[in-house]
């Protein structure tokens, strides 16, 4: 099991260099990822900034980890500049991106207010469409895609990504929703999250256990396939050593430690990311 960060780009973290630097020092302490939320706005800081260009500073200062958005809605973005982006990421990176994708949140503020679809069940159809049409357009291949909400006729889309046969898609979704997961198994990892459980309740080892049962059984690729949790460490080595061991057995491959909004001070964080992560075996 590989052991990454996921943080917010809210207050103290809305600084593209101050994350960059974040990311430097979790490479140096032997993390494998380092990943960005990505919001326009919030109501737990004023303050947010761009989770691209941060993650483009990240590619550019760093040489291990993995890294990109997690997640990022793809209903209030444009499949061609996405795919412009994410490729030149990869590139950037060395073949390290990762692509986070889901439905997103705060349907009002983050949708509605800037002429979005704030209407759920339309951003889900948004959604597989943009997955369908950024394959296409990562393919290398001319594309012609007609569907409800997108259209794109088009040439090659050139340079393709690095990593073949395509950068890796993890899709997010609220257990114990069942469509979410569906959407994911066609992909290459899913990552969970429980359904009103707030940023202080992580999934157990046994609850992703029945996500990897319930993935597995929708699959029809033997391709490699991530089953990502969103974790709370204490930072007691011990204690988090100890926390930690049921999950790979569970069949998760990626611990995402979740710093939320108002976790951690800077000082916290940057001490937190010092420790390294624990030891699974």
């Amino acid at each position: 099991m590989k052991f990454a960060l996921d943080l917010t780009i809210f207050g103290d973290l809305a600084d593209p260099a101050r994350l960059a630097n974040l990311a430097v020092e979790a490479e140096s302490a032997g993390w494998d990822g380092f990943f960005l939320w990505d919001h326009l706005t919030t109501t737990h800081e004023p303050e947010v900034t761009d989770p691209w260009v941060a993650i483009s500073a990240i590619a550019a200062r760093t040489e291990r980890i993995r890294l990109g958005p997690m997640v990022t809605p793809l209903a209030r973005r444009r499949m061609a500049k996405l795919a412009r982006e994410t490729v030149a990421l990869d590139h950037l990176s060395g073949g390290r991106f990762i692509l986070g994708v889901g439905l997103g949140e705060h349907d009002e503020a983050e949708f509605a207010a800037f002429g979005d679809e704030a209407d759920r069940p339309t951003r889900a159809r948004v959604l597989d469409e943009s997955l369908a049409l950024l394959e296409g357009l990562w393919s290398g291949e001319a594309v012609s895609f007609h569907g409800e909400h997108l259209q794109a006729e088009t040439g090659p889309f050139l340079p393709t990504a690095l990593q073949q046969p395509r950068i890796p898609v993890w899709v997010a979704g609220l257990w114990p929703y069942k469509r979410p997961l569906r959407r994911a198994a066609r992909w290459d990892g899913v990552f969970p999250i429980k359904a009103g459980g707030g940023f202080e309740q992580q999934m157990t080892a046994d609850e992703m256990a029945d996500v990897q049962t319930y993935v597995a059984g929708e699959r029809t690729s033997d391709a490699p396939f991530d089953l990502v949790h969103a974790g709370l460490l204490s930072g007691d080595r011990a204690a988090d050593e100890a926390l930690v061991q049921p999950y790979p057995e569970a069949g998760v491959t990626w611990w995402l430690e979740h710093i939320y909004p108002g976790r951690m001070s800077l000082d916290e964080i940057h001490r937190f990311i010092r420790l390294g992560p624990p030891r699974t075996g």
